[in-house]
C-alpha cells in the first residue's frame, strides 16, 4: 500500500488491537501447517463451557490466485477465491457457503496513493450492498462506510471517521452506530526499547447520554514475552500474558475479573497456537 491510507475499517485499529486483541476466556487450540508448494492447512478448536466447536481450513496459492476452503463442526463448507492484481492495485474475492445458497458475496478492494476503496455485494436476488472509502495518506486519513439492504430498502449502517498516525502515537475519532455513538481513541508508544504502549478509548452515546471508557497497556518483558492489561468503566479488569516459546508458536493466558460482581468467578482462558 506504500504511503496510501489504510482502509476505513482500520481507522482506530491500533488502539482497538491493544485493548482487545488476543484476549480469550475459553480454551482454544490452533495448528497451522504451511507448505512451500502453495498448499497450507489450519485447524482450530475452541471449548466454551461444555461445548466444543472447530474448523479446518485449507489454502492453496498459485500465482495471483488464492483459494480457501473451510469446513466447520456443523458441516458448513465455506469457499473463498481471491484474485490479486486482476487490475492495477485491485483485489477481488468471491465467497460462498454450502448449504446456504444465499451466502454468495463479491468483494473488491482498490488501493491508491491517496485513496482506499472497499466494496461488497451479495450474490443473490436481494443483495446487501456495502461501500467503504478512505482518503488521505499514511499519516492522516478520513473516510466513511455505508450499507444498504435492497430487500428492505433501508440503510444497515453509515459511519464516518478520521485518524492521525505517527510511529509513536495514533489518534482516531469515529462516528458509528448510524451516528448514535462517538468513539475517540488514542495510543502512545511510551518506551520504544521495551515496546511499552498505553491506549485509551472514550465512548459517548447520544441517544442515552451514556459515557464509557477503557484504558490498557502492553509491555514486552523480553523479546518473546508480552504482558497486557485493561480496565473498563464497568469495573472489569483484564490481564494477558503471551509467550512465543518457539518461532511463530504462541501460548496465551487471559484472565478477567468483574470488581462490581465480587461473587462472580473470574474468567480464565488459554490459547495455544502452533506453527511448525
Amino acid at each position: 500500500m506504500g504511503s496510501g491510507p489504510a482502509p476505513f475499517s482500520e481507522i482506530g485499529k491500533r488502539a482497538r488491537d491493544l485493548l482487545t486483541k488476543d484476549y480469550n476466556y475459553d480454551q482454544k487450540f490452533s495448528l497451522t501447517i504451511p507448505s512451500s508448494t502453495g498448499m497450507g492447512l489450519t485447524a482450530i478448536g475452541v471449548k466454551k463451557d461444555n461445548i466444543f466447536v472447530g474448523d479446518i481450513t485449507s489454502q492453496y496459492r498459485s500465482g495471483n490466485t488464492t483459494v480457501d476452503v473451510k469446513v466447520d463442526t456443523y458441516s458448513n463448507v465455506t469457499t473463498k477465491v481471491t484474485l490479486t492484481d486482476l487490475l492495477p492495485s485491485t483485489k477481488a474475492a468471491v465467497s460462498f457457503s454450502i448449504p446456504d445458497h444465499k451466502s454468495g458475496k463479491l468483494d473488491v478492494e482498490y488501493a491508491h496513493d491517496r485513496a482506499a476503496i472497499n466494496s461488497s455485494i451479495g450474490l443473490n436476488p436481494a443483495p446487501l450492498l456495502e461501500l467503504a472509502a478512505a482518503i488521505g495518506c499514511s499519516d492522516v486519513a478520513f473516510g466513511g462506510e455505508i450499507g444498504f439492504d435492497t430487500a428492505s430498502s433501508s440503510f444497515t449502517k453509515y459511519n464516518t471517521g478520521i485518524s492521525f498516525n505517527k510511529p509513536d502515537f495514533s489518534a482516531a475519532l469515529v462516528l458509528t452506530d448510524k451516528g448514535q455513538t462517538l468513539k475517540a481513541s488514542y495510543v502512545h508508544l511510551v518506551n520504544p526499547l521495551s515496546g511499552t504502549e498505553v491506549a485509551a478509548e472514550m465512548t459517548h452515546r447520544f441517544s442515552t447520554f451514556e459515557n464509557g471508557f477503557c484504558i490498557g497497556s502492553v509491555h514486552k518483558v523480553d523479546p518473546f514475552t508480552v504482558v497486557k492489561t485493561r480496565f473498563s468503566d464497568n469495573g472489569k479488569v483484564a490481564l494477558l500474558g503471551q509467550r512465543e516459546w518457539r518461532p511463530k508458536s504462541l501460548v496465551t493466558v487471559s484472565a478477567e475479573y468483574d470488581t462490581k460482581a465480587t461473587s462472580a468467578t473470574p474468567k480464565l482462558g488459554l490459547a495455544i497456537a502452533l506453527k511448525p
